[in-house]
């Protein structure tokens, strides 16, 4: 009994040994740096954001449509209930939450980059705007920063302008994502949308557009900025019947965040890829980031390139009922002219060179 009692004593003076020396071992152990911390938060911050946007709204639909086979089909009913009641919400402003816009997560995710915001003239909030947003990019990184989240203070830089970004009005039938769309803020590229927030929703509203659209995208890569925008002129359009001025904005670094695999004009997977722009208004594209942990490696993260969203000098536009053709065209080519002014003036500050042009 004796022999027992002192092995069992022997075995929990070991296990105290064991325990004192693990903990000993933890606490010498070298901590993460703030700077490793902050950059991990950074990384988390973009990847939940590339996650929701290209995953969010597939993957609800798919377990809603799952969930009607099982025993919970009561929560795929109501809330498609919901969507049926809610459908034209999005085409009347939308539903912003300032909390979602002002999340803390935002600042890491401006500080990945990091994304900056430029003023050179000033908005007055008796006024409407449309605010052209090129080039497009992959995912319209700097446009989401500066125009959705309130992390580069646009409220700060233009007081009493209220910013709304513009996307495919596809993403609005899309379960879950299109209240993740609608609390930031966004609106569908739409007449009646964006008619609603120039028209009927008081002064001091600027809708921002990517006129260049996912088709753009195509001809997204480093050092090279072309702009589709020689035959969209509905902006132009849109900004006489309302009387709303235009304003260029140029995103400088928005085409070094990811790599993208260019397939030659003729090739079959560029047919695909025009054919699906045909049919469902955006051309799917195959491109590549770097990985959550390594650089070198590839990913959905986008390259840790500086984005700077440079907001140009507002043209005045009369308000025209039913603008001519040749008034559409006049102000289009101003616009234009205003655009290109905006990038040359801009391009040596924020990474680009002298000789760098810009096609449209």
């Amino acid at each position: 009994m004796k022999t027992i009692i002192a092995a069992c004593s022997q075995n929990l003076s070991g296990s105290r040994a064991s325990v004192q020396t693990a903990l000993h071992t933890l606490l010498r152990a070298p901590w993460p740096s703030q700077r490793n911390l902050r950059s991990w938060m950074q990384r988390l911050a973009v990847l939940q954001w590339v996650l929701s946007f290209l995953l969010l709204g597939i993957v609800s639909l798919l377990v809603l449509i799952y969930l009607v086979f099982t025993s919970f089909w009561a929560i795929s009913v109501l809330y498609l209930a919901w969507i049926i009641f809610d459908w034209d919400t999005p085409e009347r402003g939308g539903r912003r939450l300032a909390c979602l816009r002002g999340w803390p997560i935002w600042n890491h995710f401006r500080d990945y980059f990091p994304v900056k915001l430029v003023k050179t003239h000033e908005l007055s909030p008796s006024h409407n705007y449309i605010i052209g947003s090129h080039p497009h990019g992959i995912l319209c990184v700097g446009a989401f920063c500066n125009f959705v989240t309130g992390s580069t203070g646009f409220g700060q830089k233009f007081p009493g302008i209220r910013p709304s970004l513009t996307t495919l009005a596809g993403n609005f039938r899309l379960p879950l994502f299109r209240e993740y769309l609608m609390s930031g803020g966004l609106c569908p590229v739409t007449r009646s949308a964006m008619g609603y927030l120039l028209a009927k929703n008081g002064t001091g509203n600027a809708v921002a557009i990517v006129i260049g659209g996912l088709a753009e995208s195509l001809s997204c890569r480093p050092g090279v900025t072309t702009l589709i925008l020689k035959n969209r002129k509905g902006f132009v359009r849109m900004a006489l019947e309302h009387g709303a001025y235009l304003v260029p904005s140029f995103t400088f670094g928005e085409n070094d965040l990811y790599h993208q695999v260019v397939f030659k004009e003729g090739s079959w997977m560029r047919s695909i890829q025009s054919c699906f722009q045909k049919l469902i208004g955006f051309a799917p594209c195959v491109f590549y980031g770097r990985a959550l942990t390594s650089v070198q490696s590839r990913g959905l993260l986008p390259y840790e390139k500086p984005i700077t969203t440079v907001v140009g000098e507002p043209m005045v536009v009369p308000k025209v009922r039913n603008p001519s053709s040749e008034m559409v065209d006049t102000y289009h080519q101003m616009y234009i002219s205003s655009l290109i002014k905006l990038f040359h003036e801009n391009k040596t500050k924020y990474g680009m060179l002298e000789t760098d042009e810009l096609h449209i």
